[in-house]
C-alpha cells in the first residue's frame, strides 16, 4: 500500500490514540483531531488523503464534516465510524460524499483493508487524469501547420473524427501517426472513454490473441486468472492498432471477424461479448503491396482503409520547418526546466532546413532536445548538432568548397542548394514538379527556394 496521509477524527482520546498508533506501525503518516471543526481546519490544507471519522461528535457530526469538506473542493476520502449500525446513517454518509463506512469497535485489520482499497482507487484516479491529459493534450502542445499538405490533413481529421468510421493512418516512421490517432479520438464523441494504444509489432505471436481479446482462467498453461483483453478495455472508446502490417495472417482473420461482428470471444471461452470499439490503425508499410504478395488479407485491408489518412514526411512540409524547430525548442525547454532564453544560430537553421530528416518529426524533436542539453551561453550552435546533420549540410563538391572557402557556411549552403536546384530543373526540361520530386521536396518549397536564390543573384 502506498504511504497515505491519514487523519483520525474522534472525540474519544483512547480510540484516536490506539488507531493512530496502529496506522503509524503500518507505515501511514498520521495526525489526529478531537472534533469536526478542528479537523476541518486541518483538512483545509488539502494534504490529507484519508480521514477516518466518527459520525457522532459534540460540535458538528461526521456527516456534516464530509459535506463541508466536499463543498470546499477537498479530495480527501472519508471512512466513517459509528457505534450504531443504521442503514439510514450509512446511506446518508455515502450520499454526503463518504467513501466507506464501518461499525465500532473497528478491527485494525479491517481498517487497513479499507485503506488499501482507497489507496488503489486514488492511484487509478491519478492514472486516469494523466491518461486523459495525454489523450486530450495540452493546447500549448498543439501545432498549427502552415504547409498545404498538413492543412489538408487537418481537414481530413476534422471530417472523420465525429464519425465512427475505421481509419487507416499511413506514413513513414516518425511522422506522427500516433498523434493523429489521438487527435481523432480527442475530437470524437468518445473523447471521455478509453484510448488504448497497441503496438502490434511488439506483441509476442503466441500471446497476441490473448492480449487483444482476453482469456479465461485455465485457457492455457500459465493462465492462472481470467484476463479482459485490450479490446474490452477500450469498450466505448478507441483502440489504436499501430504497426498493423506486423499482424500475423491468423490474427488478421480474427480481427476481421471482430470488425464485422462487433463482438469479442476470449481464448478458452464459448461466449462472445459485444464490444463497442472504434478502430484506428497505422502502418509505415505499403499494405496494398503486401496484399498483392499475399502477406496481408485483402478483405481486412478494405475494412481498415474505409477512410485513409496519409501523413507526409517532414521533407515535404518545409513550410513548417522553422516553426517546428521553435515549437520543439520551447516544449523541450519546458520539459527540461530550462530557464532564460535560448536562441538558434542562423547557420543551424540552414543546416536543419537542408537535412532530409529520415526519422521525420520524431528525429527532429530528439535533435532539438540533444542541442538543448549541449547548448552554452543561451544559444544553439552547429557544435550542438549530431554529426550526420553537419555532414549533410556540408556535402558540397570539392570544387565548390575550394571556390567558396572564404564564404560563411550559410552562403556556401545556399550556393550549393541553388546549383542543385538549377541542375535538377535543367535535367527535367524546365518541369519544376519533376525537379521537386527528384530532389525529394515539395513543389511549393522549390518555388520558395528558387525565388530566394534569384533575389540573392544565385540563380
Amino acid at each position: 500500500m502506498k504511504s497515505l496521509d491519514v487523519m483520525v477524527i474522534d472525540d474519544e482520546p483512547a480510540i484516536r490514540q490506539i488507531l493512530a498508533a496502529h496506522l503509524l506501525k503500518a507505515g501511514c503518516n498520521v495526525c489526529q483531531a478531537p472534533n469536526g471543526l478542528e479537523a476541518l481546519e486541518r483538512l483545509s490544507k488539502g494534504d490529507i488523503d484519508v480521514a477516518i471519522c466518527d459520525i457522532k461528535m459534540p460540535d458538528i457530526s461526521g456527516i456534516e464534516l464530509v459535506r463541508r469538506a466536499r463543498a470546499s473542493g477537498l479530495e480527501t476520502n472519508f471512512i466513517m465510524m459509528t457505534a450504531f449500525a443504521s442503514v439510514d446513517t450509512a446511506i446518508e454518509a455515502i450520499q454526503a460524499g463518504a467513501s466507506d463506512y464501518m461499525i465500532k469497535p473497528v478491527r485494525n485489520e479491517e481498517v487497513l483493508h479499507r485503506l488499501l482499497k482507497i489507496s488503489d482507487m486514488r492511484g487509478l484516479r491519478a492514472e486516469n487524469r494523466v491518461l486523459r491529459s495525454l489523450v486530450q493534450g495540452n493546447k500549448e502542445d498543439q501545432f498549427a501547420f502552415l504547409s498545404p499538405v498538413m492543412r489538408d490533413l487537418d481537414r481530413l481529421i476534422d471530417k472523420v473524427s465525429p464519425t465512427d468510421s475505421t481509419v487507416l493512418v499511413t506514413g513513414e516512421s516518425g511522422t506522427g501517426k500516433g498523434v493523429i490517432a489521438r487527435r481523432i479520438h480527442q475530437q470524437s464523441p468518445r473523447t471521455n472513454a478509453p484510448f488504448i494504444p497497441v503496438n502490434c509489432g511488439a506483441l509476442p505471436e503466441n500471446l497476441i490473441e490473448s492480449e487483444l481479446f482476453g482469456h479465461t482462467k485455465g485457457a492455457f498453461t500459465g493462465a492462472d486468472k481470467a484476463r479482459k483483453g485490450l479490446f474490452l478495455e477500450a469498450d466505448g472508446g478507441t483502440i489504436f492498432l499501430d504497426e498493423i502490417g506486423e499482424l500475423p495472417l491468423l490474427m488478421q482473420v480474427k480481427l476481421l471477424h471482430v470488425i464485422e461482428e462487433k463482438s469479442i470471444r476470449a481464448v478458452g471461452s464459448e461466449q462472445a461479448r459485444r464490444a463497442d470499439v472504434r478502430i484506428v490503425a497505422a502502418t509505415n508499410r505499403d499494405l496494398a503491396q503486401m496484399v498483392a504478395e499475399g502477406r496481408f488479407r485483402e478483405d481486412l485491408y478494405f475494412r481498415l482503409s474505409v477512410f485513409q489518412i496519409h501523413v507526409p514526411p517532414l521533407r515535404e512540409r518545409s513550410e513548417d520547418m522553422a516553426r517546428l524547430v521553435q515549437f520543439f525548442l520551447h516544449r523541450g525547454m519546458k520539459r527540461m526546466n530550462v530557464e532564460g532564453a535560448i536562441s538558434v544560430d542562423p547557420e543551424v537553421e540552414e543546416l536543419l532546413d537542408a537535412y532530409e530528416w529520415p526519422g521525420n518529426v520524431r528525429e527532429m524533436e530528439n535533435v532539438i532536445d540533444r542541442a538543448l542539453i549541449l547548448a552554452d551561453k543561451g544559444q544553439i550552435t552547429c557544435a550542438d548538432l549530431p554529426p550526420q546533420i553537419i555532414k549533410n549540410g556540408r556535402a558540397a563538391t570539392p570544387e565548390l568548397a575550394i571556390q567558396d572557402c572564404g564564404e560563411s557556411l550559410r552562403d556556401q549552403v545556399r550556393r550549393f542548394e541553388s546549383a542543385l536546384i538549377g541542375k535538377a530543373i535543367n535535367e527535367a526540361d524546365g518541369d519544376r514538379r519533376v525537379a521537386a520530386q527528384k530532389l525529394g521536396m515539395g513543389l511549393s518549397s522549390l518555388y520558395r527556394k528558387q525565388e530566394e536564390f534569384e533575389t540573392l543573384g544565385l540563380l
